[in-house]
């Protein structure tokens, strides 16, 4: 069992374990021995961020545990988490990391790395860096004079993700004509996003591109909708598009202020590969918490769906193992493999568009095609994470909610990856009673497994 890797790298509140300025440095010194696997030749780690204030603790640890190690650091500064995995690969570096705690608060913050073909470490390597920090193997492993690692800037890091990202839009097309509410959400992304939608001719009404170091994810950004859904009323645009603190993940909003989230997003981008006949094998792959109706749109396209664990890390391993292309979460977080290694919430946005302008339709239109189950998802804290089948009482519960749904719907009971809360999902057709149900699990919950 890993202690302090969870679905999403290493994650907590900035500044107590495990996110500390002691383990940044023993993070980067286990992971610099891992990437340099004993080949003679000066070695390269890419190290970018978000836009919190405990960014720069955690970077300059980072940076000096890899540099000990005897590896040299590339530092991109700010950029979205896609952004890096596309830096590592496309410079050829030996890994990427990640600074950044995606849509949560300013105070927390997250270390997570890429290999160097940009793709996520598996959990045996993310188990493997924390054998090292535990048993301190490499404690005494100390280069010296020329052999320790050198810092170096990439001045023009944003500059290269743009480009690519353009690249990604069919090249016979541009957005001009298009007006675009776009919430950077104080983040990663605040530079690069409204650079790419404006440099391919839209007229972009930017929110969350101003961060101080405290304001990210702050009442913006995916996690916040509502505002790009008074905005696109307010201005009048086509779609409002949201991404989090890091920019893997995105949410839109139609031209009317309508809520399309990454079930919808998918539908529509794959049922345009199936009819373009490019939707590796017909098959999206999604996660368990993806909603019955992107199941029914699919099939009415000819497609199918292969459902994983949440996490979209699972996502990618799925479609790298089964050999296919498009993939993704509810959250937003979607990942197009013919373009991108990893979750990308601006290329996502781009592939929408695509769709729009290769239809002419708009995207309330475009959304008619999956017609979602009630669904809702009710949280609740718990002290520890007991396996809820050794629980009678909520076991019996769950049984009865299940068989009362029969084929019409579903109950899934899972823990958060990275806060102590159990998640109630439950959909079906009648809003009210599966909402009731929901909260009588969670009340069961928090009755024997709760915080006290």
């Amino acid at each position: 069992m890993k202690k302090l890797f969870g679905t999403d790298g290493v994650r907590g509140v900035a500044n107590v374990h495990p996110m500390t300025a002691e383990m940044a440095m023993q993070l980067g010194r286990a992971a610099a021995y891992i990437f340099k696997g004993g080949r003679k030749r000066r070695h390269r780690i890419v190290i970018g961020k978000d836009t919190r204030l405990s960014g720069y603790m955690l970077e300059n640890a980072l940076v000096a545990g890899i540099c000990s190690m005897g590896v040299d650091v590339l530092q991109v500064g700010p950029l979205p988490t896609p952004g890096i995995a596309n830096i590592t690969s496309s410079m050829r570096a030996d890994a990427g990391v990640v600074i950044s705690a995606s849509h949560n608060a300013f105070q927390d913050n997250g270390i997570k790395f890429f290999s160097a073909d940009g793709f996520k470490l598996p959990d045996e390597l993310e188990l493997k860096i924390e054998k090292l920090i535990e048993s301190k193997k490499i404690d005494a492993l100390r280069p010296t004079a020329t052999e320790v690692g050198k810092a170096y800037r990439i001045e023009d890091a944003a500059g290269r993700y743009i480009v690519f990202l353009k690249n990604t839009f069919p090249q016979e097309m541009d957005l001009s004509g298009l007006k675009i509410v776009l919430d950077c959400a104080n983040g990663a992304a605040y530079k690069v996003a409204p650079a790419v939608f404006e440099e391919l001719g839209a007229e972009v009404i930017p929110y969350g591109v101003k961060p101080n170091g405290t304001n990210i994810n702050a009442g913006c950004g995916s996690t916040y909708p509502s505002v790009i859904s008074e905005a696109v009323k307010l201005h009048r645009a086509d779609i409002g598009i949201a991404l989090d603190g890091d920019a893997d993940r995105v949410l839109v909003c139609d031209e009317f202020g309508n809520e399309v989230d990454g079930d919808h997003i998918m539908a529509i981008c794959a049922s345009d590969m199936l009819k373009r006949k490019l939707l590796k094998k017909k098959t999206l792959v999604a996660t368990v918490m993806s909603n019955m109706g992107l199941d029914i749109a699919l099939r009415k396209c000819g497609g199918k769906i292969i459902k994983t664990d949440v996490g979209d890390r699972y996502v990618v391993e799925a479609m790298r193992a089964g050999g296919y292309n498009l993939g993704g979460e509810q959250s937003g977080h979607m990942i197009f493999l013919d373009y991108n290694t990893t979750g990308d919430g601006i290329l996502s946005a781009l592939q929408l568009l695509a769709v729009m302008r290769r239809t002419e339709k708009p995207l309330s239109e475009l959304a008619e095609i999956m017609i979602p189950l009630p669904q809702v998802l009710v949280n609740a804290r718990v002290r520890e994470k007991r396996d809820i089948r050794t629980v009678p009482e909520i076991a019996a519960k769950i049984q009865d909610v299940e068989a009362k749904l029969a084929n019409e719907g579903r109950v899934l009971i899972r823990y958060s990856g990275t806060e102590p809360l159990l998640r109630v999902m439950i959909e079906g057709q009648d809003k009210y009673e599966i909402t009731t149900w929901a909260n009588e699990i969670c009340d069961l919950v928090k009755k024997h497994i709760g915080e006290k």
